[in-house]
């Protein structure tokens, strides 16, 4: 391996990834993330604009993507056979690896020796919805620095098991593997994301961090069966959560929760939010949450059943970790404290600002996206960085994101919405959503675009007598369509009255990665998504049925 030179990584999460990361930083190196399923034009792009010389790549389709790079010298298949020159093998790369430190038992510490903190540790190329990625350089201090910072808060234990199926090539999948370094716990490690929900009771982890999609799933999913159960099943769950939530309103009052409640609270626990918790393995402490927005009501219903999420906020451009809620100390709705050693202040035009020791180096081969976030700033660890995000700091020192910059909108009526907390909203009231998109801007009102989640869409189908039913068929079924609006009514009652959606269409088919729809932790291309089904969006705005 070359010293200094940039790997790129290309896989999704498994322990190669992980070993593959750490040999390429001991080695001097700097490891570029490529998310397995970036297009081929993009990996070309990434690979060409980091300047990497090698490729570790899943397979030999991952591999391909390569063909037409001729900065990469050197491919390494994990799954598949090599020439043991240009292609290697995962064993001929171990091989190699042993060989050299035959030759030299002190190798690797003499390149750690020679590797500062200041040194590039990671390349992470954002996935905008627009445009080439850019390239977010990270360093060895960054990432010691959220090490430690997470360390410092003391809410997870040496002896405490993580379950790790995040993306290692998004930050928050790194950041996490930056504070096992600091702190020294085990992980379990499965990326395969449909195998979420089943590997939480065999692993049985003491904390695991996620996007809010799959909490999303698991409210969705509870409830769901609980309603197909119906009968005694559905009196007792509905029973429980009515007495949870009367506790935590109490709670936040002041007030105690002894007495009858505390009896009632004792019986709804053992009956049914122990198996909830069983459902999730039994042990969890924490789950963390980041990446995009928590609806409140998933948040509240977790928080019901024992199962406390620490909402957080971060970037890219600031190793993931900038703020988190602490335990004994959350405030539902925000995304907590800044980590120990970061500050963060809100601009006049309302963008929140961070400076402290997760803020990137810079944007590779970007001058004007630098002047952009860091303005005539002089370089350095000092700088504040504008996040693009738009929030609010309360009485607490806690933030609150209520949208990002360039997504608030403006009706024609010249009302400011914002769609990111309508659409997090939404969520809680329809379960058989998958996405949804608002759609405002400059329009006379607000409207939205509604993806089925395929898990859901099937059950109900089962449900209601028509197994079978394709997305695309039951995209125009009136009884899916009846259901939708009374998830938008309820949402409408929460609502101010420019913000209400008027009117809706369903996506005629599923919403994925693959397809370009959703980045790689699962966000929605809010503006993809909308130019590519215009035609539900015309048919909105000109009065269509």
């Amino acid at each position: 391996m070359l010293f200094r030179s940039r790997v790129a990584i290309a896989s999704n999460t498994r322990l190669e990834w992980i070993f593959a990361d750490m040999a390429i930083m001991l080695s001097g190196g700097a490891t570029t993330t490529v998310y397995p399923s970036t297009g081929d034009e993009d990996v070309e792009f990434i690979l060409t604009d980091s300047n990497s010389k090698i490729l570790i790549a899943e397979d030999q389709t991952q591999a391909d993507k390569a063909k037409n790079v001729d900065s990469v010298h050197h491919i390494v298949l994990i799954d598949g056979e090599g020439d043991g020159e240009k292609v290697l093998s995962w064993a001929q790369l171990c091989e190699k690896g042993e060989a050299e430190i035959a030759k030299n038992a002190n190798l690797i510490q003499e390149r750690v020796d020679q590797t500062g903190p200041d040194k590039l540790a990671t390349l992470i190329y954002t996935s905008g919805t627009t445009g080439k990625p850019k390239g977010v350089e990270l360093t060895h201090s960054n990432w010691c620095y959220e090490g430690a910072a997470l360390d410092g808060l003391n809410t997870i234990q040496e002896d405490w098991l993580q379950f790790l199926w995040l993306p290692m090539a998004h930050s928050f999948g790194k950041v996490l593997m930056a504070a096992q370094f600091q702190i020294g716990f085990p992980t379990a490690v499965d990326g395969r994301v449909p195998e979420i929900i089943n590997n939480l009771p065999v692993v049985k982890p003491d904390f695991m961090a996620a996007v809010p999609r799959i909490f999303e799933k698991v409210y969705a999913g509870v409830n769901r069966q609980v309603k197909e159960d119906g009968g005694i099943k559905e009196s007792l769950f509905n029973w429980a959560f009515k007495v949870g939530r009367t506790a935590r309103e109490k709670r936040a009052a002041g007030e105690s929760t002894g007495g009858l409640l505390g009896a009632q609270l004792g019986m709804a626990d053992k009956l049914v939010y122990s198996k909830v918790r069983a459902r999730m393995g039994g042990n969890l402490k924490y789950f963390i949450s980041g990446s995009a927005a928590l609806s409140r009501d998933i948040n509240e219903w977790f928080d019901i059943v024992g199962l406390t999420i620490l909402e957080g906020y971060g970037l890219t451009e600031t190793s993931a970790g900038t703020t988190i809620n602490r335990p004994g100390n959350i405030q539902i709705g925000t995304v907590g404290q800044p980590l120990p050693g970061t500050e963060v202040r809100i601009a006049e035009d309302g963008e929140i600002m961070v400076r402290g020791g997760g803020v990137m180096l810079e944007y590779r081969n970007r001058p004007e996206a630098n002047a952009e976030v860091f303005g005539d700033q002089p370089p350095g660890p000092n700088r504040w960085f504008a996040t693009g995000d738009i929030g609010v700091i309360d009485e607490g020192g806690r933030l609150k994101i209520t949208d990002r910059k360039k997504d608030l909108v403006k009706t024609s009526g010249g009302k400011y919405i914002a769609p990111g907390a309508i659409e997090a909203m939404f969520k809680a009231h329809c379960p058989i959503a998958g996405q949804v998109v608002i759609i405002a801007n400059e329009r006379n009102f607000a409207s939205a675009l509604v993806a089925l989640d395929p898990d859901a869409a099937k059950q109900w189908a089962d449900a209601n007598g028509k197994t079978g039913e394709s997305i695309a068929d039951m995209a125009k079924d009136p009884a899916v369509i009846a259901t939708i609006q009374e998830g938008v009514n309820a949402l409408n009652g929460e609502l101010n009255k420019w913000e209400t959606i008027k009117q809706f269409r369903v996506i005629p088919q599923e919403l994925t990665v693959d397809d370009g729809f959703l980045t790689p932790s699962l966000k929605v291309k809010r503006k993809v998504v909308e130019e590519h089904f215009s035609g539900l969006v015309d048919d909105i705005y000109s009065g269509g049925n």
